[in-house]
């Protein structure tokens, strides 16, 4: 695969997986704009391997934390900082594994993947961010985060398997409903991300593991540094400016994508 088509598509991919812009749409964009061939599912393993170890490393206290907590957890017990916070994350983390499997062994999921679906998805979940985030309290911080809200959290994170929606806009949104403040609303949306992404990437990664060989290793290999570096230039970006921005301009530029997502699908 050409270098450059490997760079585009893992800093793209790396770039909007946290931001709440929808990586899908993007994604199908730049083959329409470029004339691309399809990356393939090694590539999308290999950046998502890169997305996953930008976010550990960038939310580093909170993923020792949590990690540090699973011993106690195993033994069934959530009575430290630690061991909660990963049995929240793992409480949120079931409704998307659970949908995604239902929709993976029905097919379903290959019928949403159009490029309308993904417009009015872009469009739609972009105007819920706005309204969560004008209608939002700010009276939450991540210490208050209880079992019912993983769950309800988890449900949002559910939806983001509609293309186009976006992952981190959907929990977000979620979350601001639910009365965290921006900057406490997108850093539990991105602790949600990791084990979700670790949960897809080792599925997708045993669907392409007899694909593998050394040329396409080392592109998976160039694919997953570039998309690492980009993710967590993203992630510094939207979490410094959130201490003063709303996610207003991700909703004007969810807006503008959706359009020309709607002229693609409809021209």
């Amino acid at each position: 695969m050409p270098l450059f088509q490997i760079f585009m598509v893992a800093v793209l991919q790396g770039i909007t997986e946290f931001l709440p812009i929808s990586s899908s749409g993007h994604l199908i964009l730049l083959p329409a704009l470029t004339g691309m061939a399809d990356q393939g599912q090694v590539i999308d393993v290999a950046v998502h391997v890169g997305t996953l170890f930008a976010v550990m490393l960038f939310f580093r206290a909170d993923v020792a934390q949590a990690i540090s907590g699973l011993p106690r957890l195993m033994c069934g017990k959530a009575d430290t900082p630690g061991a909660r916070l990963a049995l929240l994350l793992l409480i949120a983390t079931l409704p998307v594994i659970l949908c995604g499997l239902l929709l993976k062994l029905t097919g379903f999921n290959d019928a949403l993947r159009s490029v309308t679906v993904i417009a009015w998805a872009t469009i739609l979940f972009g105007l819920l961010l706005y309204w969560s985030d004008q209608r939002g309290s700010i009276e939450k911080t991540r210490d208050d985060w209880t079992v019912k809200e993983a769950l309800t959290l988890g449900l949002w994170q559910a939806i983001a398997l509609i293309p186009g929606t976006s992952r981190s806009g959907i929990t977000i949104t979620g979350a601001r409903f639910l009365g965290y403040d921006r900057h406490e609303a997108a850093r539990l949306s991105m602790l949600m991300s990791i084990p979700t992404i670790i949960a897809s990437g080792a599925l997708l990664g045993l669907e392409v593991a007899v694909e593998a060989n050394t040329a396409l290793m080392r592109d998976a290999a160039i694919a997953a540094v570039f998309a690492f570096v980009a993710a967590l230039l993203a992630l510094a970006f939207m979490m410094r400016l959130l201490r003063s921005v709303s996610f207003t301009p991700y909703v004007v530029y969810r807006l503008g994508l959706g359009v020309v997502l709607l002229w693609f699908a409809y021209a």
